[in-house]
């Protein structure tokens, strides 16, 4: 009984490694090169197993895909996003919220831009995984905006939608690679400027 737990350890681990090195794979594929989609052919050869294995363990490109999203995000950061956004005061789930998901980005600006790319080209590329991001984060405007309103911190004239618009468009990788790429701004020095205009641009000012 022992020898089979022990056995099964060993299964999960190599199971595990597997699964880490194809992933790791899809990376190096995106970073080397980011003009072209990878294919399982490549991501397999790269990770040393054939694309049996890959089906099985992630059932498809887009399931693949998925699971390489899921796992870029909790590596940079998605547990520190979700404690900034838990926040009970909305100014700061609009501040720490939008510098958690900033960071998380500046982490990876390389993979985050060519997966981002790749959906702007070719929504099936990444099999929807840029789409699954985007939904959570259209969510995350929304409730944000909602909870600056229930605090009574939303700009005077200024609607929930209006304030998830400007929102959506302030928390958008384009804007943060913008002043990283296109300013020269550190992704530190480009996250405290977001932080700033949206702030200034969706909260009502604080009386003196």
């Amino acid at each position: 009984m022992a020898t089979r737990r022990y056995d099964q350890v060993l299964r999960a681990e190599a199971a595990r490694e597997t699964r880490r090195r194809i992933l790791e794979a899809v990376g190096r594929r995106l970073r080397e090169v980011p003009t072209e989609q990878p294919s399982l052919e490549q991501v397999a050869r790269l990770a040393n197993v054939s694309r049996s294995t890959i089906y099985a363990d992630f059932g498809s490109r887009a399931g693949l895909f998925d699971a390489f999203v899921v796992d870029l995000w909790e590596r940079t950061g998605l547990s520190d996003l979700s404690r900034a956004v838990a926040s009970d005061d909305a100014r700061e789930h609009l501040r720490e919220g939008i510098a958690a998901a900033s960071r998380m980005k500046g982490r990876d600006l390389a993979i985050y831009r060519v997966l981002h790319a790749m959906d702007r080209l070719d929504p099936e590329s990444a099999g929807g995984a840029v789409r699954h991001m985007e939904t959570d984060r259209r969510a995350g405007v929304e409730s944000l905006a909602a909870h600056l309103e229930r605090d009574g911190a939303l700009r005077e004239g200024l609607s929930v939608e209006q304030a998830a618009d400007a929102l959506w468009v302030l928390t958008s990788f384009e804007s943060l690679d913008l002043l990283v790429t296109g300013r020269g701004l550190t992704v530190d020095e480009a996250i405290e400027t977001l932080v700033t205009m949206a702030e200034r641009a969706v909260c009502r000012l604080r009386r003196r």
